[in-house]
Parts: structure tokens; C-alpha cells; sequence
């Protein structure tokens, strides 16, 4: 497989360019973006000349005193080499190629160690490419005399050893000291500490794999001085570096056309949606046609397949899916009288002693600013159209639950969290979740219906009332609406049984509410197949970026990219 035939495929989807910048360096470390390059450089000098050059030098730097004389490291064994090299390559360890280097932290209790002019770079301000700026903290020339401190050179290569930072890299363009938790690694002639900032970015798994310690793992610069890892001869290593950067630049290249892309489609989704949302009457099916020719340009990100469902929720709720309904059905009985019957029959309820009386609501000030409705609806609270049946619910720790497994369904704030072994209710009912992060980030449904046999715990209100098609409109207004004026506390948000009585609620005809159900629901069936669709993009994305990699790290006689 040649992997730039696929690049602008791969970095369709913004996640595989991270993975991307990876297996490039994956790759180039294992010598296989540079096959082509050995075929026409077939006489170089083999990395085995290269680090008896090397050993020489480190000799030399030893016996003039520059460097300090380190034990032998251990011949690499065979359970150690992970891949097959080159045929001019060599396996090596870390410190054969160069001198490393940790910083150390001057005592913060001497004030004439800081605020000095020697940069003193921690494992933080390591940007994983050239640093050129100054350290945050800077430390005088007096603590790089009384500490251990190194100080690095132009050119040295750094890397983060502790915690979240481990296999953060740097090549310093200025002189600098470090903390204690980064390494400074000055490379010996035969090494190019661009390739080596390559090679390091590349075994930043095997750092991180190598951490140790609780809360925070750490490496050490033993562990980073005795890894193994690839040399290639230096003419291939500078022609590794060239290629990296070329394919590097084009994924960016890509990846940024990629996110404008998304940007432009979110942008023109958002005001396809804003203009939907309010286009008069006489406009509305006109931009619905406009909309769903264009679903599948407009619609590829799943943010904004949710702010479409967020849409219809919102249309449903204003009349305006049932513009064209309310013309063929002008004689339906109105809201108004709807109300009267749920009145009666709750009276009735409430004489027979099942349920009980509830206090007056509030009427509808003048100052809420209620929406202009269509002909036939009317604003009314929650509590006046429904059966609020809270009381009989009934909580079950987590420890009770455990002895009382079964077959139905216990309810929490945001659905079924559990089975136990008995029900509570035996009729369809609307759930609303009571408390819980839910209500503020709505990342599932605040209202639900419930079905068939099952239990309710005390973090979700339990609505009945005299016909079902009610509460199935119920439920789409709740999920439509913006509820923060009638939650109370933020740390743990709370939306109680007077504050859920007192909404506002857009009433419309019971048969009207019928057919807004039935209008939503196909349209949120349109909206689960918008979102299996981007699923399936999402995986085969996935599984051709697995396809890639794996060709790619296979061995092969051709190259695997191709200029």
C-alpha cells in the first residue's frame, strides 16, 4: 500500500493526522521511508563505522576532561531488538550517542540563585520542536556554580522525564539550564540531533511505558541511556529528517484544510438551522426542502446532527411542523377546552380520594415573555395539565439492589441504572430527571417515558395524566426548552416538584399534540440515520487508518511511500 494514496483520505477525519504524524515517525526510525533514497546511495558509510568514529571521539572528549567517563553499557541482547534494520543500520543504545545531561533545582531558599540571565527551562516549556525563547525562570551565575546544574548548548536536545510531561522534546536554539526533570542529551559528530529529536519523538510510548512511580511516573536518565534504539548511517539520517518534514507538512496541509472544512460545514449548518428556525409561515417549508436536499453536506459532524435534533424539538414545540396539519384539520377542539376536561377529571380523581388536591398555580403574569401561539393553543403551567405521582416512589441504595436482582427496570435521574426483583408502577408514565449534572449539560434526555413494569427512585419525577398522548407531548417540550431558571443550586443542580409545576407550557389541541409527536418522531428517526451513517464513516475511516499502519509496519521490498 503507498501511504500518500491514502493521506487525503485518512485526514478526512481530524483524529488521523495525530495518528499519521505518528506512524510517520514510526516508519522513519525503521528505515522505511528512505528505501528508495539506500537504492541510490548504495555506498555510504554503514552505521558500524559510524560508532567506532563515535567511541572514538568520546574517548578524546573523555582524556581532555570534557566529558566524564561513564561505566560500559551492556551489550544489547537479542529480546530487546523489536524490529528488523537495514542492512547498514546498527541497534544501539542512547548513551553510545552522546552526552547526557539532568538539570537540577537550585535552592528556592536562597533568593541570589533566581533572577538571574542563564535561561532555566522546565519540563513544561518544552514544545516539542526548537526552543528559541527564554525560560519562565531564570537563575544567576552563582547557582549554576554551587548546584549541579548543566548547562546546555545551542543544539542540545532535551527530554521531559516526569509525570505528564515524559517524552516532551526540545532542541535548544539558546543556552539553558534545566530542572531536574528534563535530560540534555549533547550529541557526539556522528549523530544529527535533528534525527535523534525524531527518534526520541517516535519512542515516546516506550518512555511513557518505561515510567514508574504512583501518581506521578518518572523515567530516569539511566533508563533513557540504556534504550535501545536504531542508527541508521548519517548521510540516511539527514535524508530521514528531509523526509519527515516533507510528509509532516503535507498532513498538515491536510489536516488544516480538513478542520476548515468542518468549520465551514458547522457554519452553514448553524445558519441553515437559524434560518429554519425563523422563517415566517409562508417561508417554513421552503427552507425545510432547502434543508433536507442538502442533509448530507450540511450535516457530517455529529454536533451538528444534536443541534438539529435540538432544532425540531424547538419548531415542534412553536407550531411551525404543524403549520400545513392545522389548515387540514381547522375544527379540532382547542387547548382551551382540553384544559377543562383535564380539570374534571382531575376533580374527580381527587373526590374519589386517588389523588389529592393540589394548592392554586400562579396565573401566567403579564411580564413572562410568553411567545405569540397559533390559533387553538394556549399557555398554561405544568402542573394544571398533569398528575404528579412523586410519592410513590420509592429509593434503593446500591446495597439493597445488590440482594434484590431481577427483571425490571429501576429508573434513576437520566433512566434505567439497575434491574431488581419487583415494580412499582404497571402504566406508561413520563419520567423527569429531578437532580444531577443532566440538567445543565443535557447530554441525554431530561424526560422519558417509561414503559411496562418497573421501579422509580426519588431522583426523578413521576408524571401521569388523563391521556397518554399528553405526556408524549410533554415529553418533547420538556427535552425542548431551556430549564436553568427553574433549577436551584449549581454544585448539585435540582429542579423540584413546585418549580417543575410552575413551567410555562404551550399547549396545543390533544390532536394537534398527536400529530407533533408523530412528526417528530419521524424526523428523529432521520436524525438516528444521519448519525448511524457518520458512525460508519467514523469506522471505516478507522478501519482503513488500521489497514494503513499495519501495511505499512510490515515488512516489504517496495517502499512504503512513494514521492
Amino acid at each position: 500500500m503507498v501511504l500518500l494514496e491514502q493521506f487525503e483520505q485518512l485526514t478526512g477525519h481530524p483524529k488521523n493526522a495525530a495518528k499519521l504524524k505518528e506512524l510517520v515517525l514510526q516508519l522513519a526510525v525503521q528505515g522505511k521511508l528512505t528505501e528508495a533514497w539506500r537504492n541510490q546511495h548504495p555506498n555510504v558509510e554503514p552505521a558500524s563505522e559510524l560508532l567506532k568514529k563515535i567511541e572514538a571521539e568520546k574517548a578524546q572528549l573523555v582524556k581532555e576532561k570534557k566529558i566524564r567517563k561513564e561505566q560500559p553499557l551492556e551489550t544489547i541482547q537479542e529480546e530487546e531488538i523489536t524490529y528488523d534494520l537495514p542492512e547498514t543500520w546498527l541497534w544501539v543504545r542512547l548513551g553510545e550517542l552522546g552526552d547526557w545531561g539532568a538539570g537540577a533545582t537550585p535552592s528556592r531558599g536562597n533568593s541570589e540563585l533566581y533572577d538571574g540571565n542563564i535561561n532555566w527551562y522546565k519540563s513544561g516549556e518544552l514544545n516539542n520542536g526548537i526552543i528559541d525563547y527564554d525560560s519562565e525562570e531564570r537563575i544567576t551565575e552563582l547557582a549554576l556554580k554551587k548546584t549541579s546544574l548543566r548547562l546546555n548548548k545551542p543544539g542540545d536536545v532535551l527530554i521531559a522525564m516526569y509525570g505528564a510531561t515524559i517524552g516532551k522534546t526540545a532542541i535548544l536554539a539558546v543556552e539553558g539550564t534545566t530542572n531536574q526533570a528534563v535530560c540534555a542529551c549533547t550529541c557526539y559528530s556522528g549523530l544529527s540531533n535533528l534525527y535523534l529529536h525524531l527518534l526520541l519523538k517516535a519512542y515516546k510510548s516506550v518512555f511513557t511505558d518505561q515510567g514508574t512511580g504512583g501518581a506521578q511516573p518518572n523515567i530516569s536518565r539511566i533508563k533513557i541511556r540504556t534504550t535501545p534504539v536504531p542508527l541508521p548511517p548519517l548521510a540516511e539520517q539527514e535524508a530521514i529528517v528531509a523526509r519527515v518534514e516533507e510528509l509532516m507538512q503535507k498532513i498538515e496541509e491536510l489536516e488544516k484544510g480538513t478542520l476548515e472544512r468542518i468549520q465551514l460545514q458547522k457554519s452553514l449548518g448553524e445558519a441553515a438551522l437559524q434560518a429554519l428556525t425563523t422563517a415566517p409561515a409562508d417561508e417554513l417549508e421552503q427552507q425545510w426542502l432547502f434543508l433536507k436536499e442538502h442533509f448530507q453536506l450540511l450535516f457530517t459532524q455529529e454536533a451538528n446532527v444534536k443541534k438539529l435534533r435540538e432544532t425540531i424539538l424547538q419548531l415542534a414545540v412553536q407550531g411551525k411542523l404543524t403549520s400545513a396539519w392545522r389548515q387540514q384539520n381547522p375544527t379540532v377542539q382547542p387547548a382551551a377546552q382540553l384544559l377543562q376536561q383535564i380539570q374534571a377529571e382531575k376533580a374527580q380523581l381527587v373526590k374519589e380520594k386517588k389523588i389529592r388536591k393540589e394548592e392554586s398555580f400562579y396565573p401566567l403574569p403579564s411580564k413572562e415573555k410568553l411567545e405569540v401561539l397559533p390559533e387553538g393553543w394556549n399557555w398554561y403551567r405544568f402542573g394544571e395539565l398533569t398528575i404528579n405521582r412523586d410519592s410513590e416512589r420509592v429509593p434503593l441504595s446500591k446495597s439493597e439492589r445488590e440482594h434484590r436482582k431481577g427483571n425490571f427496570d429501576y429508573y434513576g435521574a437520566s433512566g434505567v441504572i439497575d434491574k431488581i426483583d419487583k415494580y412499582l408502577f404497571e402504566k406508561d408514565l413520563l419520567l423527569i430527571g429531578e437532580d444531577g449534572a443532566n440538567l445543565i449539560n443535557r447530554s441525554t434526555p431530561i424526560a422519558f417515558i417509561a414503559t411496562g413494569k418497573y421501579w422509580v427512585n426519588n431522583h426523578a419525577h413521576v408524571i401521569d395524566a388523563i391521556d397518554f398522548r399528553i405526556l408524549r407531548y410533554l415529553e418533547v417540550y420538556i427535552n425542548s426548552i431551556n430549564l436553568e431558571s427553574y433549577i436551584t443550586g449549581m454544585a448539585q443542580p435540582k429542579m423540584n416538584q413546585k418549580y417543575l409545576n410552575s413551567i410555562p407550557v404551550a399547549l396545543p389541541p390533544l390532536a394537534e399534540q398527536e400529530a407533533i409527536v408523530a412528526k417528530v418522531d419521524q424526523l428523529m428517526q432521520m436524525c438516528d440515520e444521519l448519525e448511524n451513517q457518520l458512525k460508519q464513516s467514523n469506522h471505516q475511516a478507522e478501519v482503513l487508518m488500521q489497514a494503513v499502519v499495519q501495511a505499512a509496519l510490515q515488512p516489504q521490498e517496495e517502499p512504503v511511500l512513494e514521492a
